[in-house]
């Protein structure tokens, strides 16, 4: 096995988790990416304009995310996953100035809908009964087409929630991808549906441990190589352009392609891959946040629509944010900061800020786009696929990125043992 060997284009979370498992199972790995740094759209920085190192956007995982305990614990990250002890979930309607707090109880059993104090406001037990609708969904059809999407638990609860999880209209998302999430978090109870966001950051989480484990074992992530064009013969990848000209592919290599949807595309046309996208549009604000502010905030009759309380900064989180994201950078950062104040109660001068922009963060989490995602496995003997976009049987999220490298490198190193 050990004189097997794997290439990996792309070293976003996809690509790492595929790099990861193919060194551990004894392949000598080759890691590139076209960035400057690796983790993808998975990325930390140090701005300037804040003074401070934060993420390109505030990635949650869930505790009971499989995928992302095996990824940490293989490379011994040891930076802890940040969240609150008990599965509560805080809202507050600027509109209407109500403010509630969803208590999801730790077991299966959900008795926390017995509980006025635990559940929606406005809600009753007959309300719930409909939520086993969303453990299962054909993959024609739309969270629409399985629940209600009027009522208090939509606005209140669900609309939220699964908008955050799909960064799609939850209305005409796809209710398989739903039914993924919701059988692995939800549905199992509090203990696995507690929110966890890397701190301090999302490379101390993620991307550092990795990187540095590869580097012990060989293999080093080169970075600024950008792949350039695939060469094919016949059922075999043969060749890798990384802008010097065709580089062979020998016999016994195998080949991840763990790159965004468009470059895959722009690669091999013959990939089919979803076309759609939406943006994402974080804030974040060099202020401390006021003691007692939970450590995620739901804001309804809003721009903003999640709050994060960093012990540095203040962070806010738009997704499907397509109608905003072209709009005025300073705008949406004196918006983003009222709609602050007025959440947590406190008045402040606007504080150091920055906007992060992503116009193509995730897939279009419908029905459409769904059956467009490829299985890892294509019709090139040596060639996978790895990355969100694939078929996870999620929507875009760390959990089915890190499960995407692993399918992709179980395949290739059954076919190096061919």
């Amino acid at each position: 096995m050990s004189a097997r060997k794997a290439i990996v284009a792309g070293a976003g979370l996809a690509g790492l988790s595929a790099a990861v498992r193919l060194a551990e199972a004894g392949l000598a790995v080759r890691i590139a990416d076209s960035a400057a740094q690796a983790g993808g759209r998975c990325r930390s920085y140090h701005d300037p304009q804040l003074g401070l190192t934060i993420d390109n956007g505030n990635h949650l995982v869930l505790a009971g995310n499989t995928a992302v305990a095996r990824f940490r614990a293989t490379v011994g990250a040891r930076e802890p996953l940040a969240g609150p002890a008990q599965a509560d979930f805080a809202f507050a309607d600027l509109g209407t100035g109500e403010r509630w707090t969803i208590r999801i109880n730790d077991g299966a059993l959900p008795w926390w809908v017995l509980a006025k104090n635990r559940r929606v406001p406005g809600t009753g037990l007959s309300d719930y009964l409909a939520l086993g609708r969303l453990l299962s969904g054909r993959a024609e059809q739309t969270v629409g087409d399985r629940v209600p999407v009027s009522g208090a638990l939509w606005e209140r609860l669900l609309e939220p929630v699964l908008l955050a999880v799909l960064n799609t209209d939850p209305a005409i998302g796809s209710a398989r991808l739903t039914a993924g999430v919701v059988r692995e978090s939800l549905a199992r109870g509090g203990r696995a549906s507690l929110p966890r966001i890397a701190e301090p950051t999302l490379a101390a989480a993620f991307i550092d441990p990795a990187t540095a484990w590869l580097a012990a074992r060989g293999a080093p992530v080169a970075l600024g190589r950008r792949l350039r064009a695939v060469v094919t013969e016949a059922d075999r990848v043969v060749a890798l352009d990384w802008g010097s000209g065709p580089e062979p592919v020998a016999a016994d290599e195998t080949v991840v392609l763990a790159v965004p949807p468009w470059v895959a595309r722009a690669l091999l046309p013959e990939i089919d891959a979803p076309d759609a996208f939406h943006a994402i549009v974080n804030a974040h604000f060099a202020i401390a946040p006021p003691p007692g502010a939970p450590p995620m905030l739901g804001v309804l009759g809003a721009t903003a629509q999640w709050l994060f309380a960093f012990p540095d900064r203040i962070a806010v989180t738009v997704s499907a944010a397509d109608a905003i994201v072209d709009e005025d950078r300073e705008a949406l950062a004196r918006r983003f900061w009222d709609e602050i104040q007025r959440a947590y109660g406190f008045a402040a001068p606007l504080p150091k800020w920055q906007i992060v922009k992503e116009k193509r963060a995730t897939f279009s989490a419908t029905p459409a786009q769904d059956a467009k995602r490829p299985p890892a496995r294509t019709r090139w003997s040596n060639l996978f696929l790895a990355g969100d976009w694939t078929q996870t049987g999620l929507p875009a999220t760390i959990e089915g990125a890190l499960r995407s490298g692993e399918t992709a490198a179980r395949l290739a190193i059954a076919a190096a043992q061919r």
